[in-house]
């Protein structure tokens, strides 16, 4: 029993020798794993915002597109009608203005004009005009060219009259160099310009604000209708406000999902045209060229997320969180409870190593003292001359080891103090009002075996004066005193004197041979014995024993 248990506490060992260890490898798993499906689901929506955001904004670059092209086409049909008809009457610029606007109303596109192309000399007809087509505005050209034989593209009509519209009025528009240019390629191409980044004179209260021209040339016609490139009667324009532009086709394509930046030309500061006011998120990010006119916008769209987990995500961390805590606390339950498994095996085993010393140490006890009782038993017979004498002689000797025995028991078979077997042993003879018996000697420590042989030596050598020697008369007395020869030897003296007069025995008896030959044996030491004229004289050297000598055989020396 005493190697499964053993066994099984070997296999438990690993387990309960680091016992945080376990939890908080589990709980470490428990968050890797947890973490993993995280990141796979984090992974998982950012790839799905991303196609997302490619699908709309492949979608919102169409839509700009369309709305280019629609604004364009409605330009080229106001041409066709304008470079036909003679002098261009503000009625009919009205109405035909108004026709088209009930079919394209964009957010954005503020309206049309037109702008004359026309010499400086001829400011004061181009004054006069204006005058006349919005006489409570009294409008007049600006700036006011410092070359009369300088070109002029002036604004002499435009719908819808709103107030910011009415500020462009007589505006020459040739006298600002991005829209100069685009008048010029206009003009020279003859197809439809779309200027870059400039600020609309609608928006002069807002100085932020970014638009563009589309400008569409008009050319005079000959007798047959054909069209003269060398005629140039001036341009039909829209101008186009970016920020409202972007936002009203935003609207239709996004719900809040992205945030859109409009660049003129390649994404730099200095491009930006328009852009929704909602935060950037880099994670999902997509770039488009959008062709306007004549020439290329970038579309930028980021989603705009919010950082962080998603809900999912979220989800998923407080219950992996959860099951890894979960898991600890079961581990930590389970190491617990395999501790205290380990204690009770400990103890089991501990239990079991004693028993089996215990048992060990009594066997050994059992047999040394049956083979003393042995040893008595045989010399009492061979030195007895009747049953009589044979009993009493045993039970005398049987006595002494009991009491020898009785001592050790009191003390655990500890140890034994050479003071109380010497007690213990002439206890009889030991009268408190007139003692025979002078015991002295420092505390000394015998062990067990030891304690019994020098019991018996002391019980034989207190018959013996009992019945020959000082203990025999009234005035015989025995002096029993021992000293330490050395920490590890204690020599004991036996002194008789005032009994009867002492002769050397004709033949050797029981006791003599007792201490001479079971005890000198069992103490490992000869014992000097002698019959004086005074009385017996016995000396006994008997081994000192630390107290870690008496433990259980197994454990110790016995």
């Amino acid at each position: 029993m005493e190697q499964r248990l053993e066994k099984r506490i070997e296999r438990t060992a690993w387990f309960i020798r680091y016992p945080r260890g376990l939890p908080f490898a589990l709980f470490a798993l428990g968050m890797i794993i947890t973490l993993l499906s995280i990141f796979n689901i984090e992974m998982n929506d950012a790839e799905s915002r991303r196609l997302e955001l490619d699908r709309d904004t492949t979608a919102l670059a169409s839509e700009l597109r369309r709305k280019a092209n629609e604004n364009i086409a409605y330009l080229n049909a106001a041409a066709s009608v304008l470079s036909v008809s003679g002098e261009i009457d503000d009625r009919e610029f009205t109405q035909f203005v108004s026709a088209m606007s009930a079919e394209n109303e964009t957010k954005g596109t503020l309206g049309m004009g037109w702008a004359e192309w026309a010499r400086a000399d001829q400011l004061p007809r181009l004054d006069a005009r204006l005058r006349a087509s919005y006489p409570r505005d009294e409008p007049a050209v600006r700036p006011r060219p410092a070359d009369i034989k300088q070109m002029m593209a002036v604004i002499v009509l435009i719908e819808p009259q709103t107030l910011g519209n009415k500020r462009a009025l007589g505006f020459d528009m040739a006298s600002e160099s991005v829209r100069r240019a685009a008048l010029l390629k206009a003009s020279g191409t003859g197809r439809p310009t779309v200027t870059s980044r400039v600020h609309l004179i609608q928006d002069a209260d807002n100085p932020n604000s970014s638009g563009v021209l589309i400008y569409v040339p008009v050319f005079g016609r000959d007798a047959r209708g054909r069209l003269l490139r060398d005629r140039l009667r001036g341009f039909v324009y829209a101008p186009i406000r970016v920020q409202e532009f972007l936002e009203s086709v935003e609207m239709r394509l996004y719900d809040g999902t992205a945030t859109i930046a409009l660049y003129d030309g390649p994404p730099t500061p200095e491009n930006l045209m328009a852009k929704t006011d909602r935060p950037f998120d880099e994670r999902a990010r997509i770039e488009r060229n959008v062709m306007f006119g004549d020439r290329t916008w970038t579309l930028v769209a980021t989603s705009n997320a919010r950082p962080g987990l998603t809900l999912v995500s979220f989800s998923v961390l407080v219950a992996g969180t959860l099951v890894s805590l979960l898991l600890m606390a079961i581990a930590n339950l389970i190491i617990g409870r395999a501790s205290e498994d380990r204690e009770v095996l400990e103890s089991l085993a501990r239990q079991e190593a004693i028993r089996n010393s215990l048992t060990r140490e009594l066997n050994h006890r059992v047999k040394n003292t049956l083979a003393n009782v042995l040893s008595i038993v045989a010399l009492t017979r061979r030195r007895s001359q009747s049953l009589d004498d044979f009993a009493e002689s045993l039970n005398g000797r049987l006595r002494a080891l009991s009491a020898t025995h009785d001592l050790l028991s009191q003390r655990d078979w500890k140890d034994a103090p050479v003071r109380e077997v010497v007690i213990a042993e002439l206890a009889p003879y030991l009268d408190i009002a007139d003692s025979h018996v002078e015991v002295a000697g420092p505390d000394t420590a015998l062990g067990p075996n030891d304690a019994m042989s020098l019991g018996l030596a002391l019980h034989e050598l207190a018959t013996n004066a009992a019945k020959y020697g000082a203990l025999s008369t009234p005035q015989g007395r025995v002096s029993i005193t021992w000293r330490l020869l050395s920490p590890e030897l204690c020599e004991l003296s036996w002194r008789e004197e005032g009994g009867p007069p002492v002769t050397t025995p004709s033949r050797r008896g029981f006791g003599l041979d007792l201490i001479e030959k079971i005890v000198s044996h069992e103490l490992r030491s000869p014992v000097d014995l002698s019959f004086g004229e005074k009385g017996v004289t016995c000396v006994l050297k008997v081994p000192v024993r630390t107290l870690s000598e008496f433990s259980l055989r197994g454990g110790g020396q016995a």
